[in-house]
């Protein structure tokens, strides 16, 4: 009978394709993983994995078992963690992911009240870009995501949290800017590079009206973005998230409040029919009256 040990030790390699690190993330030797792996092809009749001495290469079945594979190891989770809900849903690991324009400003005033709140949960905290989010709770490597719309969730169950709007940074020895125009007219706007979901919110902040140049700098995080723009060289959006936890610092900008801009819309997001529903609510209904009070 095929077990989820086998599935364990398929996915493994199909992740790593590499025999020797499948066995350590399966905490087992190399040679008990081969041999789960060669007993799962005997048991299936067909060959899943081409190994030779340079590469591990996965067969056109073994892709689609794999899928499946992990599919079934999602759905054991579901049931081990329905049964955990069911004794208690408040206590035990709990994987949450955050965008890193989110996660950095809103989770360190969460943390002390969420443990405070709910002090048999074991908080694991990933911080990675929306797709990989949606990817991971998707995969069941994640049990929540932090994140913000508009971004496209398919089927994920999403609560809104609330809106963040932005603030206008520009240069301390620049004049002062007159609200959105100078912004929208110029072209030394300089945002986060593609990947970040707030390169594109912060385009939509005036939808149509804010273009870019192919070429213009593009940063790694908002520290950067800041730094840049004390050395004059430009003009960017900060969210007011970010503003209000400190993000500017010290650092020689003036902040404009831009009270017309589109907000993006922050918002938790989870797997649907999760058995942890009434948890992840009660940490939305935390999340949105800490953002209230910052």
């Amino acid at each position: 009978m095929i077990t989820l040990r086998h599935m364990r030790f398929l996915t493994a390699v199909a992740e790593t394709l590499n025999f020797s690190r499948a066995a350590e993330m399966c905490f087992v030797t190399q040679p008990t993983l081969s041999a789960g792996i060669k007993e799962l092809e005997e048991r299936l009749g067909v060959q899943l994995i081409e190994r030779t001495r340079r590469s591990v290469i996965m067969t056109p079945v073994g892709e689609d078992v794999v899928v499946r594979g992990r599919q079934l190891l999602r759905d054991a989770e579901e049931i081990e963690t329905l049964a955990r809900a069911y004794r208690n849903p408040f206590e035990g690991d709990l994987k949450l992911g955050s965008i890193p324009t989110i996660g950095p400003y809103l989770l360190p005033r969460a943390l002390p009240e969420i443990r405070e709140a709910f002090p048999g949960l074991r908080l694991y905290l990933r911080e990675e870009m929306t797709e990989s989010l949606i990817e991971g709770l998707q995969a069941g490597r994640l049990d929540l995501v932090l994140i913000a719309l508009p971004f496209e969730t398919g089927s994920l169950e999403v609560m809104p949290l609330f809106e963040d709007g932005y603030q206008l940074a520009s240069p301390a020895a620049w004049p002062a800017p007159q609200g959105a125009e100078v912004l929208i007219e110029s072209g030394q706007l300089m945002l986060l590079e593609k990947g970040h979901c707030l390169q594109r919110h912060a385009l939509e902040a005036y939808p149509g009206r804010i273009h870019t140049a192919e070429d213009s700098f593009a940063a790694t995080s908002l520290t950067t973005l800041i730094a840049m723009v004390a050395e004059g060289l430009g003009i960017t959006l900060l969210p007011n998230l970010a503003v209000r936890a400190g993000v500017a610092g010290a650092a020689d900008v003036q902040l404009t409040p831009l009270p017309d801009a589109c907000p993006r819309q922050v918002v938790l997001a989870w797997r649907p029919g999760s058995a942890r529903n009434a948890l992840f609510e009660k940490l939305g209904k935390l999340l949105i009256e800490i953002s209230r009070a910052f």
